[in-house]
């Protein structure tokens, strides 16, 4: 995922799913200077890691 994506997901009103190596994740924070994002992974909010933005990715709906 680009920076811009991550950005657009983070202020989204919508559920998007994210996964960062197969895990769903929540997007806490976007570092658009140093191209990183904070993300809960799971449902455990002490499961916290900042990771690089295209290590992220969006899931697409299935129609």
């Amino acid at each position: 995922m680009d920076i811009q994506r991550a950005q657009d997901i983070f202020a989204s009103k919508d559920n998007i799913s994210v996964h960062l190596d197969g895990e769903p994740v929540w997007i806490e924070h976007v570092d658009a200077a140093n191209g990183m994002a904070t993300v809960q992974v799971g449902s455990r909010p002490t499961n916290v890691h900042t990771v690089g933005v295209d290590r992220l990715e969006e899931q697409k709906r299935q129609r």
